[in-house]
């Protein structure tokens, strides 16, 4: 902590009174004082490269190749996945990993190659190994995808971990996506971006970064080809991105360049080439499929602060003004004193009567929940953490303490399967309360003290799973492993429903416990640009199920950017209005009759799409795929589509193209090719193409594709197929996945085909018994 980092704490928390102030700037030396005392000074180093190859041992799916200063293992899964690892690195242990990991192929195998090298033949992939460690993906037709140049380590004389660097070229038309949730984006343009789960402290905007939920996953998009790498170490680290340029036909293109540093961990890899759809299949089944919400998470969510008299006005205006509600989500007002797990019985003196009231209209309770623990004689969370010591420890043994929203606090570790169950059994004073969900926040971890770096010294001790370490290995899973532990004791404790959670932060993995949400997104024009990269962005990286706070954080929200963001909101995941916070105001009523009358439309639209919700949430558990998508999904070898970064899919049958400017009444859409209707005018366009369309203030542009099948809700409340009739000569079609209810049982897949005959649609039901006529009413569009 420098002069500047002590400057900009005091400003930061000033707001929060002198006394918040001192306990910041207090505990931000502290941790500094553990760091310098605890972690091992950085001395001389030794830099290693492989060498060259002097042997290799065949094994299932590949094999180990020997090197003079290194050995690398080569694996092909049964699904498709490439794994790569040095010096002895494995699959396992990983928190990314969902299970032990995929069986390795019977089929690959391990040959020699040209010039001294090696080659793992497999049915989708080809791994080609230079004799001096440079590791190439290539199709099978041998067009090369990615090209690993032979990594460098940088080892402490006196032991310790080791830095390394990965240096990577893939052609020079990719484009590259991913690393998690960036607020620049989604296409990740040249520049630096670090792998550090952070609270930034402030509203944020397209130019911050890191973020709270970063992970080492790249999703590459190229004209030979779609794959998805991923770099399973937990540790602090930096990618550097270079988009290629092509040489106009000369011959001398310049490759797209990656480089990943990592201050340790090993340095292991997976690889998954294919079709972005195939990608993401496969990275699910690798990571875990994503958590099904339950149904009522799909709807209209509501952020409000105050007492129980605001939320009841809040609840009463929404029904007054006939929009739709789902969940009222309470910040860490609702507690006593912000302390975890309480309530202010001044404040909400019958909270569960109050859930249970709402739960008869059909609206749950979503409580915030933080892992800082006030650490204070009398804190009944504190006692029983520490009766079974469960808060982080520094290298000498002594409790860490940060400032968190209840004042000076402790931090459990997450990364002990013993808190874990301690955590996860907590969460039985939320239920009794009548909460029907939960909101992780400041879970990067993150405090009042940090000011983008983590709450807990790097040199904290963590039980790791046994496996023993600080908190550089641990600090950015330490959001996963505490979403582990709600989603696990939720399960024991309410075995009958799907339990709904989600997480500022999080890392590879964290779909297995539930969403994300963006945190505090900066009020204006780039935040409301920045909630839609940040949702592309997680939906490539394995997480579908994520939104941003509508309206953002911040002061100057216009009653149009309002409406823009609204709008937005309604076609994302997660859909979650807020009010009450920085951003001074949020319900609809309060902009103006003109607004109220716009975003009633953009609510009432949302409700209607809520089938359509659920079966894209049924799909994603099965497949992998997000439900919000770039344009490229179905063409990555489009280049143009490649490139837009204003407009996306959401599933296969409908194209969002949001207003993201202020003034803006018209704007141009990209359409990918295909027949696409104007949802609104049922007007035609053929793609490819570039188009300009209407864009009022009453509505955004929507697109559907000739002949989707999309299950919507129709006017009576029940299940209705909205079919757009297929182009003359061709058939549509769509699935639906029916509502099961809020538990575990698994709902049917059905299929649904389009047939244009003359100038009508004949739409049937087909499956294994044959052919039927739909179970529910159908309204055709788009043939006038």
């Amino acid at each position: 902590m420098d002069g500047r980092d002590l400057v900009r704490s005091v400003s930061v928390v000033g707001s929060g009174g002198a006394a918040r102030g001192l306990r910041t700037v207090r505990a931000a030396w502290r941790r500094r004082r553990i760091d310098a005392a605890g972690l091992p000074p950085r001395g001389p180093e030794r830099a290693r490269v492989p060498g060259r190859v002097r042997g290799v041992e065949p094994g299932p799916g590949g094999g180990l190749i020997r090197f003079d200063r290194s050995e690398l293992r080569i694996v092909v899964a049964v699904n498709g996945a490439v794994f790569w690892g040095w010096d002895g690195a494995g699959p396992q242990p990983s928190y990314a990993l969902a299970g032990s990991g995929p069986e390795p192929d019977p089929r690959a195998v391990l040959e020699p190659d040209k010039d001294g090298g090696w080659r793992v033949v497999a049915e989708r992939v080809t791994v080609v190994v230079s004799r001096y460690g440079a590791v190439q993906v290539c199709t099978p037709g041998g067009v090369t995808l990615r090209r690993d140049l032979p990594p460098r380590w940088w080892e402490p004389v006196g032991g310790g971990a080791a830095r390394w660097m990965q240096r990577s070229e893939v052609a020079a038309d990719a484009r590259f996506f991913g690393l998690g949730g960036r607020a620049r984006g989604p296409r990740l343009r040249d520049g630096g971006y670090r792998l550090w789960n952070t609270g930034p402290g402030r509203p944020f905007g397209p130019g911050d970064d890191p973020l709270h939920l970063t992970m080492p996953v790249q999703l590459v998009v190229a004209d030979a080809g779609t794959h998805l790498v991923f770099h399973d170490t937990t540790w602090d680290g930096t990618v550097a991105l270079r988009e290629g340029e092509e040489g106009a036909g000369s011959g001398h293109d310049r490759a797209g360049r990656c480089e990943v540093r990592m201050d340790g961990g090993p340095l292991r890899c997976w690889v998954m080439v294919g079709t972005p759809a195939r990608v993401l299949l496969t990275w699910a089944s690798l990571t875990g499929a994503p958590a099904l919400p339950p149904a009522w998470a799909l709807g209209h969510h509501h952020a409000r602060g105050g007492d129980e008299q605001d939320v009841r006005r809040t609840v009463a205006g929404h029904v007054e003004h006939g929009l739709p509600l789902d969940a009222v989500h309470l910040g860490a007002g609702h507690q006593d004193d912000h302390r975890v797990f309480t309530v202010d019985q001044d404040r909400f003196p019958k909270l569960p009567v109050l859930a249970e009231e709402l739960r008869r209209d059909g609206i749950r309770l979503v409580s915030v929940v933080a892992p800082a623990v006030r650490s204070a004689p009398g804190d009944a969370v504190y006692e029983g953490g520490t009766a079974v010591d469960a808060f982080v420890r520094d290298a000498r043994g002594r409790t860490v303490r940060g400032v968190g929203w209840a004042g000076e606090s402790v931090f459990p570790d997450f990364t002990d399967a013993r808190v874990r169950a301690w955590w996860g059994g907590l969460y039985a004073e939320r239920l009794g309360q009548g909460f029907g969900g939960f909101w992780h926040d400041m879970d990067e971890p993150t405090s009042f003290s940090a000011f983008g770096e983590s709450t807990l010294p790097r040199s904290a001790r963590h039980v790791l799973e046994g496996r023993g370490g600080d908190h550089r290995e641990a600090h950015n899973v330490y959001a996963l492993c505490m979403a582990r532990a709600a989603y696990d004791g939720l399960g024991e404790l309410a075995p009958g429903e799907r339990p709904f959670l989600l997480s500022r932060s999080g890392w590879a993995g964290s779909q297995r416990y539930g969403g994300a949400w963006s945190g505090d997104v900066a009020t204006g024009w780039p935040g409301l640009r920045a909630s839609l990269s940040l949702v592309l962005g997680l939906g490539l990286c394995g997480v579908p199920y994520a939104g941003p706070d509508v309206g953002g954080h911040g002061d100057g929200l216009s009653p149009e950017l309002y409406l823009r963001w609204l709008q937005l909101g309604a076609y994302l995941p997660l859909f979650r209005t807020q009010a009450g916070a920085r951003a001074g105001r949020g319900e609809p009523w309060e902009f103006g009759a003109e607004v109220l009358e716009h975003a009633r439309a953009a609510l009432l639209e949302r409700r209607r799409l809520l089938p359509y919700f659920l079966t894209l949430a049924q799909l994603a558990r099965r497949t992998g795929a997000p439900y919000v998508r770039p344009l490229w999904w179905g063409s990555p070898e489009d280049r143009a589509l490649r490139d837009c970064e204003d407009a996306f899919l959401l599933g296969d049958g409908l194209l969002v193209a949001p207003v993201l400017e202020a003034g803006t009444g018209r704007r141009a859409v990209l359409l990918p090719r295909g027949r696409w209707y104007d949802t609104a005018t049922e007007e035609v366009h053929e793609g490819p193409a570039r188009i300009l369309v209407e864009a009022p203030l009453s509505r955004i542009p929507v697109f559907a594709r000739a002949g989707a099948v999309l299950p919507v809700r129709g006017a009576d409340g029940g299940l209705e197929l909205e079919v757009w009739a297929p182009a003359p000569g061709r058939t549509g079609g769509g699935l639906v996945v029916p509502d099961p209810g809020d538990g575990w049982e698994q709902a049917e897949i059905e299929r649904y085909v389009a047939r244009r005959q003359g100038d009508r649609v004949v739409v049937t039901r087909e499956g294994e018994s044959g052919v039927a006529a739909p179970p529910c009413p159908v309204r055709v569009r788009g043939l006038g």
